[in-house]
């Protein structure tokens, strides 16, 4: 039991930091790319990818950053490790559940350019709001990946591995 919170802290950290990036490619590369290839063709590019099969991939790979980090926390107190470790487990925790909150308006705006298609107005107001929606929760993905790592090292330092 005594290494879990090491392991639990290494898996969050791992999927958090995938999610991040991804979460990175979209806002840096992907969104802006609206602005070039206009708002309709960015709308079937979007369904096509981050609503079809994006849907589980993200899915899965939010709420498995999520948990992770949740579990890690538990352990950490569980483990009875100090402050000095879990401080950062539970920062990483409730950095986990900002991000999850921001996903649960970023993606349903997402969502909604299914209702507007044909209307390029309303298709940039809906992808204006979700790349401002999407910047918030990739901003704290980025900095709950941070958080973990500080987490990480912070765990490892409190207990033996091997």
């Amino acid at each position: 039991m005594a290494q879990l919170a090491f392991w639990l802290t290494l898996a969050a950290a791992g999927a958090t930091g995938l999610l991040a990036g991804a979460s990175l490619d979209q806002s840096i590369k992907q969104l802006p790319a609206r602005h070039r290839i206009g708002i309709e063709a960015y709308s079937v590019y979007s369904q096509a990818s981050d609503l079809g099969r994006g849907i589980l991939f993200y899915g899965v790979l939010g709420v498995s950053a999520a948990l992770l980090a949740v579990a890690a926390a538990i352990a950490a107190h569980a483990e009875v490790l100090p402050g000095a470790a879990r401080v950062p487990a539970d920062l990483g925790a409730a950095l986990a559940v900002l991000h999850s909150l921001a996903t649960t308006r970023a993606a349903p705006t997402n969502f909604s350019q299914r209702q507007v298609q044909g209307d390029p107005v309303a298709l940039t107001r809906v992808f204006d709001r979700f790349a401002r929606l999407h910047a918030v929760r990739a901003g704290l993905q980025v900095v709950d990946f941070g958080v973990l790592l500080w987490a990480l090292v912070a765990v490892a330092g409190w207990i033996r591995i091997g």
